[in-house]
């Protein structure tokens, strides 16, 4: 008889295999250790808190300081309402993926398909649903998606340090932070970020909470002036910010397979939303209300703040989570090259950390590299975040469940809010154009008019990108 531990891992109820068919991925290799442990406390997290921690520390990172820009050119209106509609279509194609996951995890289970020592990932969903096609474009724009987000997040970490640090130059902050992030090859998996998520959520909540309170003990700056949205091309470039905001479930599927019990999943990514909002939108609003226009000129809500102890604590904090940002967009990407050079299924952790390190250079490189990465996060969002969460998973669904017998023996059937199979394809349907038509084609056109337009001030490997000019020296 299977432990209780590992029967909840399986899907299908009843059906559990004798030869582990049925269990979950990493959380294998973990059995023999007590559930109660002081070890199994900080390392070993499988439950719906710990999904909701991670859902809710990956949503929200460096972008909580460039919301405020984006309001500058949204407006008021426009930007509260904007991540309240983004963040529901989020949680809508997170909740999609997750009843894809739990349908081909189903499907393999019915044939005695062993998934011990495997994590199961997002394009492997797509190649048993819908065919090696739909794998390789689930692929390509899951993989580039979160090597560009790993790339930001590195040189966020360079930007944020600089506020309290001068004394050195952004790219030698770069290489600083790239050794410390390459640490997280040690991390195995989703299952092992129970303490860095929780932590990482109270980081992100200390520094919204300082933004918001900051910024109404500052008040507003004199002759404030709030004329956003001025022009199309900053609204869209605003608007794709913020979709790019709320699509951070690419990591969706693997945060599932860490689960003890994945189909409980469902519902997790929206009330970690809503927690979200009780962040993103205080913190924006507030600073766009002591600031306005003056944003248009700077990305970062720390440059416009003074610098205070609270701000510094703020910065280190942001400092810290972005580690764990990196980590949470690269543990993917180690799972795939894992499975390239077959060692996914290995037990140890330094054979499995240093087999990891090809993935981790090349990020570090790039960040190096290209520096000017910060002002293409739109881009980013238009021509990745719109296909990989938005897109993808809408077309994949109504393509899974397109046959009648598909929806009949379907093993997630629809929400209770939207009972009928024809409602989730108009709703499907709705995701797909509105983020084809306003995400992907103006938003990739504001962001690349925005690209052509800073296009001169870009440099490939320079020491201190943005950087204020050091004073002059008078000769006397």
């Amino acid at each position: 008889m299977l432990p209780q531990k590992q029967a909840e891992e399986a899907i299908v109820p009843g059906d559990i295999s004798v030869n582990g068919g049925t269990q979950g991925g990493e959380e294998e290799r973990v059995d023999h250790e007590p559930r109660h442990s002081f070890k199994s406390l900080l390392w070993h997290g499988g439950s719906v808190y710990d999904a909701w921690f991670s859902c809710a520390s990956n949503q929200v990172a460096q972008v909580l300081l460039t919301l405020p820009y984006s309001f500058s050119q949204l407006g008021m209106l426009s930007g509260v309402l904007l991540q309240i509609f983004y963040g529901l279509l989020g949680s809508w194609t997170s909740y999609l993926i997750s009843v894809l996951y739990v349908e081909y995890r189903t499907r393999k289970e019915k044939e005695n398909v062993s998934f011990k020592n495997h994590i199961i990932q997002w394009f492997e969903v797509l190649d048993g649903l819908l065919g090696p096609q739909w794998k390789a474009v689930g692929l390509a724009f899951n993989c580039t998606m979160l090597l560009c987000a790993a790339v930001i997040q590195l040189i966020a970490c360079a930007s944020n340090i600089y506020y309290i640090n001068d004394r050195l130059d952004k790219r030698t902050w770069t290489y600083i932070f790239g050794a410390c992030c390459a640490t997280t090859v040690f991390i195995p998996s989703f299952h092992n970020y129970r303490i860095w998520s929780f932590f990482g959520l109270g980081m992100t909540t200390y520094t919204a909470w300082y933004l918001t309170i900051a910024a109404f003990i500052h008040g507003q700056v004199d002759g404030v002036k709030h004329s956003g949205p001025t022009k199309l091309v900053l609204y869209f470039t605003g608007a794709t910010n913020i979709l790019y905001t709320f699509g951070g479930h690419a990591v969706t599927v693997e945060i599932m397979h860490a689960m003890w019990k994945p189909q409980k999943f469902k519902y997790i990514y929206l009330f970690a939303t809503i927690y979200v909002f009780t962040l993103t939108i205080p913190s924006a609003a507030a600073v766009y209300w002591a600031f306005g226009d003056q944003l248009l000129d700077h990305g970062n809500a720390f440059s416009v703040l003074p610098r205070t102890r609270f701000r510094d604590a703020a910065v280190i904090l942001m400092l810290i989570h972005q580690f764990i940002t990196f980590g949470f967009a690269c543990t993917p990407l180690y799972f795939v090259w894992e499975k390239v050079v077959r060692m996914h299924d290995t037990k140890s952790i330094c054979l499995r950390a240093l087999v990891r390190l090809p993935v981790v250079i090349p990020i570090w490189f790039l960040a190096i590299i290209f520096p000017f990465f910060g002002p293409i996060n739109s881009a980013v969002g238009a021509f990745l975040v719109s296909f990989t969460v938005y897109i993808i998973p809408a077309l994949a669904h109504m393509l899974t469940y397109r046959k009648a017998s598909d929806r009949q023996n379907a093993a997630e059937k629809p929400p209770f809010f939207l009972p009928s199979w024809t409602a989730m394809y108009v709703v499907n349907t709705f995701v797909v154009g509105w983020v084809f038509v306003v995400g992907f084609g103006f938003g990739g056109w504001a962001s690349m008019s925005n690209i052509i337009k800073q296009v001169d001030s870009f440099g490939l490997f320079a020491k201190c990108y943005q950087c204020k000019p050091p004073p002059p020296t008078h000769q006397h």
